[in-house]
């Protein structure tokens, strides 16, 4: 039985004699690319065109099975030209760093192969979860709720998160009509800044629901007289408000909504609040800086990515609500092959049935790993290591020739142009702004080719290109910043 099973690579089973030196192999591998990853000494990436990278990996599929030298070589070769999105100069999206105890809590998770909905399969990873929501509960509404309130769900990035907690809303909003036993034919319309998540207007498709955008301050903050305007016009026109999803830390500037404000609104109109504090919901952990956070235990829902701020491996996200039974009323279904009735354990250990989705990575995991790592008060250091950093960035900005603040920075993201030497001294010219519109994406082009730098441009609303430094890479040090600077100021000199 041995033998065959070593003659017969197509059966899904380690074998000893057959794997393990390929499997130590492979793991001498990662390790190396782990470190080489986050060397400054090595590129951010090596940027191949798409038919030269063909050539260099043969991504077809065929009959016959690869020796397992050849799969060593393909794994060697996808980190070599993929993106190091641990490297200090990956400053590109809302996530970055490469720590080694959520590195170590994925590969933990990815041996387990595991799927969470019911207890008996998944016994110590629904009470590492069930133990993890209940303390961000407990940090997220403890001055207005306390620690026993509230439930909350692991979701698969914060686009999903958002729609779960709008179908939320939709939900609650429908249970009180169909109480009251007024069930009106008008549309339901939900409010969102329009420097909101493109998420929350996407999901107003899937939900069939009207999604009004907000204008926002001089910050980057909804405006809270225009939302009591379109809250107002909607009712005239005989629509249903009955729902704000507001922002803690917005994608390009990273603004904070007024959430107090926008709270009292929610009362006044008896309209559900969600807030997505994705990016900036780590904010939680640091006692100086989670006054940005203000009103948010006023939410009735909560998005927050651990895999943003606090730099926990891709993906980890979370849906938290202060309403304790809401998403098994909204969500559960009672499947009789996985929840039966007659189980031999309590049936309140099977999470699953609150959940849209059913077979699910137990993303848990690496976050309640790190979290033991660290503790609390690491990730409190983290986050204001990170801040600091920002502070530090933006003040460099105001120091150097050439460069510009979009707008005063309150959270990581620090917005600035970089005005090349032949634009600094015209910039009355009528097309300066269509001039500086198009640096930003030539010194992406060449920072990218040459891999030595990744950070984001964006245009926003009437502003030419700008580029967007964050950070979650605690990594991260003056000397980087620095490094920042002078490689943009190298590519643009002859600009």
């Amino acid at each position: 039985r041995e033998a065959f099973i070593l003659m017969s690579d197509w059966r899904s089973v380690p074998c000893v004699e057959r794997h393990k030196k390929f499997l130590e192999n492979l793991i001498a591998i990662l390790i190396d690319c782990t470190f080489e990853s986050v060397s400054r000494e090595n590129p951010v990436l090596r940027w191949r065109e798409p038919g030269h990278l063909q050539d260099i990996i043969n991504f077809n599929l065929q009959e016959g099975p690869r020796t397992q030298d050849s799969l060593l070589e393909i794994a060697t070769k996808v980190f070599k030209y993929s993106v190091k999105t641990g490297h200090p100069y990956f400053m590109n999206q809302l996530f970055s760093g490469l720590d080694p105890y959520g590195l170590a809590g994925q590969w933990l998770t990815d041996v387990l192969n595991c799927s969470l909905y019911t207890y008996e399969v998944a016994p110590v990873l629904t009470l590492m979860e069930s133990t993890v929501i209940t303390k961000l509960l407990n940090m997220f509404y403890k001055e207005e709720n306390g620690a026993n309130i509230g439930d909350g769900l692991f979701c698969p990035g914060g686009s999903f998160a958002n729609g779960t907690a709008i179908n939320l809303a939709r939900f609650w909003f429908r249970k009180r009509v169909q109480s009251n036993k007024t069930i009106p034919s008008t549309n339901l319309v939900l409010f969102t800044s329009e420097d909101a998540h493109y998420s929350v207007s996407k999901w107003g498709n899937v939900c069939d629901i009207e999604i009004v955008l907000v204008k926002t301050d001089e910050c980057g903050r909804m405006d809270i007289n225009d939302l009591k305007v379109n809250i107002l016009e909607e009712q005239k026109k005989g629509n249903y408000p009955f729902c704000i999803s507001a922002t803690a830390g917005t994608t390009v500037l990273g603004a904070f909504d007024l959430l107090i404000e926008i709270a009292d609104i929610c009362q006044e109109f008896d309209m559900w609040l969600h807030v997505d504090a994705a990016w900036g919901g780590g904010l939680i952990f640091s006692k100086k800086h989670s006054v940005l956070l203000r009103g948010i235990q006023r939410a009735d829902s909560i998005l927050f990515n651990p895999h943003k701020l606090l730099a926990v491996p891709q993906q980890c996200s979370l849906l938290l609500t202060k309403h304790k039974n809401i998403f098994k009323e909204a969500h559960s279904k009672q499947a009789p092959y996985l929840f039966q009735k007659d189980k031999f354990y309590s049936r309140d250990l099977d999470v699953g049935d609150k959940y849209l989705q059913c077979g699910r990575r137990p993303d848990v995991l690496k976050f309640w790993f790190m979290w033991q790592a660290k503790g609390t008060s690491g990730f409190e250091k983290h986050v204001d290591h990170l801040m600091r950093f920002s502070t530090l960035f933006k003040e460099e900005v105001e120091k150097r020739d050439g460069f510009e603040l979009v707008t005063e920075p309150c959270f990581i993201n620090v917005c600035f142009w970089f005005v090349p030497p032949s634009l600094r001294v015209q910039n009355t010219l009528y097309d300066y702004k269509k001039r500086l519109n198009e640096v930003a994406p030539k010194l992406k082009e060449k920072m990218t080719k040459r891999g030595s730098l990744m950070i984001n441009y964006q245009p926003l609303h009437e502003k030419p290109n700008f580029f967007r430094f964050v950070t979650q890479n605690s990594g991260v040090d003056m000397q980087d910043i620095l490094y920042v600077f002078d490689e943009l100021e190298n590519l643009g000199e002859s600009m």
